[in-house]
């Protein structure tokens, strides 16, 4: 049986720093369908029973990538100690590439008419060869295309997706790959959203005594 996340919290309240009993954590789980579908995703795609077309160790890169492109810093230190513990080497070499990346999007090209006026240039990520050859064609691609989501939606075209063909990905794992891509950007801002009633209420609470 996979590795599963045993806690009284869920994964975004823990990440978010939401105090069990406080009054971020009351209004959260009066939403119960949302917050029970939030976790039951975080667990479906991290750690699936069975894991399909997307290894976990593939979903664990992945999801760091995301996570650290969008440079929220308790989603982010989660999945690269995730990644850590799948392998140093992936962990150290993504760590320098998040470095490095410029990830301020959304950037992007409208099709040519009146929303043309709102395109952002902006730089597509491509890798290096020896990132190639640590990381392997298949998952290069695929950071390639996470790469392209999250910070150029715009962009993102049948193209796109010929090179994850191309790169060995077949449909299914095209949809698990779009499925975790899109779950970390939720996730991640969700969590900074809570983080920032988290820091008002504790403001709050400071003052009041």
């Amino acid at each position: 049986m996979p590795e599963q996340v045993q806690a009284a919290q869920t994964i975004i309240e823990q990440l978010a720093g939401i105090i069990p009993g406080s009054a971020v954590a009351k209004n959260y789980q009066r939403r119960a369908v949302a917050r029970e579908q939030a976790e039951l995703s975080y667990q479906l795609l991290l750690y699936p029973q069975t894991p399909g077309p997307v290894s976990l160790d593939e979903r664990r890169l992945i999801a760091a990538f995301v996570a650290g492109l969008y440079k929220e810093p308790a989603t982010q230190s989660h999945y690269l100690a995730l990644l850590q513990s799948v392998s140093p080497v992936w962990e150290h070499e993504l760590a320098q590439i998040l470095q490095k990346i410029d990830a301020n999007g959304p950037w992007g090209s409208y099709p040519s008419g009146p929303l043309s006026a709102e395109d952002v240039l902006g730089e597509i990520w491509k890798h290096t060869p020896e990132q190639e050859r640590i990381f392997g064609s298949r998952l290069i691609a695929a950071l390639e295309h996470a790469h392209l989501l999250a910070t150029h939606p715009r962009d993102a075209n049948a193209t796109a997706l010929g090179h994850l063909a191309s790169a060995g990905w077949d449909e299914d794992g095209i949809v698990v790959l779009s499925q975790l891509i899109s779950f970390l950007s939720f996730q991640v801002r969700i969590v900074a959203g809570f983080a920032a009633l988290v820091t008002q209420s504790s403001s709050r609470t400071t003052e009041s005594v």
